[in-house]
């Protein structure tokens, strides 16, 4: 993990110059997960507008993430080649198109493109994110930028069913609904332009991958690598695997959580609408906490595993039907509490995975996984929910956490090994 181990500089970053880079990408990350968001929490209202089945509309959902994982596979290189700030800035640009497409929409072709734009815009954001945090932020403070990264992605989640909802409430259009998505990317937009000098990844201000310190310039440069030789680590396909289970288990609760409650529970959409609102708020509560976790902590998968257990738990329990009907929605909002606080720990696992030069390509190719989990998940659990089986959206959620567990313990296991060389050739 050599990006952890950077020569500190002689003067510290201040936390204002930290702080600023960090709450850009916190809020462009939070844009992201606003658009995965763009169809799912509409889906009643584009029922009774295009007369649609659910897995029409989940087929949507898979369009949008086979488009965002084949592009955030791709875009990890452009990102190494180009830089960050110019890709995220085109990504915004996506999603005020996508909106547009979405409010103009007049069948379900229109709705297809509105997907197939916001899944390109949402392409590029992980390899960007993560590499602006990593060259920008400094070491000691990195573990609350990636805490405040995945709570801006869940209050993005969290903000995006309300946002549309209330809209379309209010004016009595889901189009007014789309054109205030737009304006929301545009100003996102507009702000990232204004602030431009704190994304500036190729003037790093703090140099965690820098190849040498001061007293090391005269040693030997190290062979330049192949572009794609990171494909090789068994870790990284590990953690691919790792975000398609947990995206499996959140694709259901995004999606499907809400007309599942509904018809096991009998409760009225606008309460069960709640309970996504609800998982993501417990989500950021536990990325606070787990930011504090993940500088405390060095075998990370541990964490992992305890959380996310904990979340499989809590889902199983719902999916049984045995709560009281308001206590179900309380349950599947607490679970979510779970994965917030393995959030950060995640994210720093695939950091000591990545090998030094190639932090977008392997973000990107690991946050593909997460990608491919929704486009895989979300038109069979959509034919779930069209043969009347509600209660296995809670019990499928639960497994594929379970399946998450393993590929993380795999890939701490791993750099566990990895640390135990050194020590044993010099024994």
């Amino acid at each position: 993990m050599p990006a952890m181990n950077a020569p500190a500089p002689s003067t510290a970053v201040p936390l204002r110059q930290d702080a600023r880079t960090i709450g850009l990408i916190g809020l462009a990350h939070g844009s992201s997960h606003f658009f995965h968001m763009l169809l799912p929490p509409m889906f009643p209202w584009l029922i009774e507008a295009f007369h649609l089945s659910y897995a029409e509309l989940g087929f949507l959902v898979s369009l949008f993430f086979v488009v965002s994982g084949v592009g955030q596979a791709l875009a990890g290189f452009v990102v190494d080649r180009v830089g960050a700030r110019p890709v995220l800035f085109g990504a915004l640009g996506c999603f005020v198109a996508s909106s547009l497409v979405a409010a103009s929409a007049q069948g379900y072709g229109g709705l297809m493109a509105a997907a197939a734009l916001a899944g390109l815009g949402n392409a590029p954001f992980h390899p960007v994110d993560f590499t602006i945090l990593n060259k920008r932020v400094s070491a000691p403070r990195l573990g609350h930028a990636f805490s405040v990264h995945g709570i801006s992605g869940n209050l993005g989640w969290a903000l995006a069913p309300l946002f549309l909802a209330g809209l379309t409430t209010a004016f009595g259009s889901w189009r007014v609904a789309y054109l205030g998505a737009a304006a929301w990317a545009a100003a996102v937009l507009a702000l990232m332009v204004w602030h431009r000098d704190a994304l500036d990844d190729r003037q790093g201000a703090w140099a965690h991958e820098a190849p040498a310190a001061a007293g090391s310039a005269a040693a030997a440069p190290r062979p330049a690598e192949h572009p794609l030789a990171f494909l090789r680590l068994p870790s990284v396909w590990l953690c691919f695997s790792f975000f398609f289970w947990t995206t499996v288990a959140l694709s259901a609760i995004q999606s499907f959580a809400s007309p599942a409650l509904r018809a096991m529970y009998g409760l009225p959409l606008t309460v069960t609408a709640l309970v996504v609102t609800g998982y993501m708020l417990a989500g950021a509560a536990g990325m606070v906490l787990g930011g504090f976790i993940v500088a405390r902590t060095e075998r990370l998968e541990k964490v992992i595993a305890l959380c996310l257990g904990f979340c499989g738990v809590m889902l199983a329990l719902v999916g049984t039907g045995w709560l009281p009907g308001p206590a179900a929605i309380g349950v599947a909002a607490l679970a979510g509490l779970g994965t917030g606080l393995a959030g950060p720990s995640r994210d720093m696992l695939i950091k000591r995975a990545a090998p030094p030069g190639a932090t977008g390509r392997v973000y990107g190719t690991v946050y593909s996984g997460l990608d491919l989990g929704f486009a895989v998940a979300a038109p069979l659990l959509g034919r779930l929910m069209d043969a009347g089986q509600a209660h296995a959206i809670f019990f499928c959620s639960a497994g594929a956490l379970i399946a998450g567990v393993s590929s993380a313990a795999l890939v701490g296991r791993g750099l566990a090994l990895r640390r135990a060389a050194p020590a044993a050739a010099v024994a």
